[in-house]
């Protein structure tokens, strides 16, 4: 069971251990709630855009093979909205802490996040579970158009100009596996870590909602940053802070 810190006392007893500097391998995991602050809704939180009228059927990819124009009406919203957003002190902490690290020590940031915030903090070694809506892909997986970056609020899905074939959002839908190369990753760097961080996250979204239990049997010290406790209280976290991610990450890693 975690232990739930709250006060500012327990706070600076956290930070001085974060920053002691002796971790070899950090890992962090970051959800929709660190981009609340940056204007960006969560999925499931309260007002998630998956929990709102019209959203019955989630995008998946179903939905794509059979109305490709309608998945594009779906995020060329969420993707103005991702391109208008700026980084907020929560992706500008983790960035600079990442920054600062001691010689020897690997840092990944694995984020479950499509918004692209985490690179525009100026974060490095970010690996996007889920991929990017500022970047667009060819849906034949036979195509061998790269992805690209794309900024455009499509109306209608566009056709590739290799292949014919709709294009699509370079995220990863409901019912999809990740990205070979960030699941490889995500688990290589879960192998290695003795400090894990989740923040802004639910979870209960898998795979990555079972990041913490392979941290965890690699020995790593485990905290969650959360603006809700989870319910019930997850048994592989060590500790769980509770408020909002901008804040209490400015005061945990904060020079």
């Amino acid at each position: 069971m975690s232990d739930l810190l709250t006060s500012d006392a327990e706070l600076q007893e956290l930070r001085t251990r974060l920053q002691a500097g002796s971790w070899r391998h950090v890992v962090i995991l970051t959800g929709a709630g660190i981009s609340v602050a940056s204007g960006l809704p969560t999925y499931r939180g309260p007002g998630g855009l998956w929990t709102r009228p019209g959203m019955e059927e989630v995008p998946n990819a179903a939905m794509f093979a059979r109305e490709p124009s309608r998945l594009w009406s779906l995020f060329s919203p969420l993707r103005g909205h991702a391109r208008a957003a700026n980084p907020n002190a929560a992706h500008l902490a983790l960035a600079a802490w990442e920054a600062r690290r001691p010689e020897g020590q690997s840092f990944t940031l694995l984020t479950q996040n499509v918004d692209g915030l985490h690179l525009r903090a100026g974060s490095r070694d970010v690996v996007e579970l889920h991929g990017s809506l500022l970047r667009t892909r060819c849906g034949s997986p036979d195509c061998t158009l790269s992805a690209f970056e794309d900024l455009s609020e499509h109306a209608q899905a566009p056709a590739c100009g290799r292949c014919g074939q709709p294009l699509r959002p370079d995220i990863t839908l409901f019912d999809e596996p990740l990205p070979v190369d960030a699941e490889w990753a995500a688990k290589k760097a879960l192998r290695e870590c003795d400090l894990f961080l989740a923040i802004g996250t639910s979870g209960t979204v898998a795979p990555a909602a079972n990041f913490v239990r392979g941290a965890r049997y690699a020995g790593a010290w485990t905290l969650l940053v959360n603006l809700t406790p989870m319910q019930p209280r997850h048994p592989d976290f060590d500790v769980e802070i509770l408020g909002r991610a901008e804040h209490l990450l400015s005061v945990l890693l904060g020079e």
